[in-house]
């Protein structure tokens, strides 16, 4: 994503609104819209197939799932709900073609809108740090560390980086963590974006 500043003389741009990503659902209608192989604003529709969806593209993977056709050249463009509103942006597909196969993937509008008041305020974006490795708690692995509650709400430490904050406050590999910052403690995937959205410095 990128953030960038237009200078316009005789009256504002005309803008498309933001909404949010937090509240879908799935099942919900969305249109893409995009230039697919250089045929400009062509729309589709169809709705949201899943969120958090992680695809390998970095450590924070949270994307909406859709089925409205996207292909090469919708990257960038809006992926927008029922009340128009922009709530992600186009920016990947699965295919083993090359073209639609009804699996797109949007970054979520919240995430964005996050990263663009980054890239205003600092010129970059900041995140904060902990390095560690963590997976998900099963009832079994639960279940023989005397967990008692709820797994789903911790997270196992697999591996724990050199000098890091985590290295520095006496976290090691095989400590569970039972909540972060006084929340309980997301799937493992999601769990990065949590300690990211944390101001560096806090304790």
């Amino acid at each position: 994503l990128a953030l960038i500043k237009i200078r316009r003389s005789g009256g504002n741009l005309p803008f498309a609104k933001l909404g949010t990503s937090s509240h879908i659902d799935v099942g919900d209608w969305v249109m893409a819209i995009g230039n697919p192989f250089g045929l400009e604003h062509t729309v589709t529709a169809g709705i949201v197939s899943a969120k958090g969806r992680v695809i390998g593209a970095g450590p924070y993977d949270s994307f909406i799932q859709t089925d409205a056709s996207i292909n090469p050249g919708n990257s960038g463009g809006p992926l927008i709900n029922a009340d128009g509103e922009v709530i992600g942006v186009n920016s990947a597909i699965f295919s083993q073609s090359g073209g639609n196969v009804g699996i797109g993937f949007a970054i979520p509008i919240d995430l964005a809108k996050k990263v663009a008041n980054q890239l205003r305020k600092n010129g970059r974006v900041v995140r904060g740090w902990l390095g560690v490795r963590a997976q998900d708690v099963t009832p079994t692995l639960a279940s023989s560390l005397g967990l008692t509650r709820n797994p789903h709400d911790t997270a196992l430490v697999t591996e724990v980086a050199e000098k890091s904050p985590a290295a520095e406050a006496g976290v090691k590999a095989g400590d569970i963590i039972v909540e972060f910052n006084g929340r309980p403690v997301p799937r493992s995937h999601e769990f990065p974006s949590l300690i990211a959205d944390t101001p560096p410095g806090q304790k």
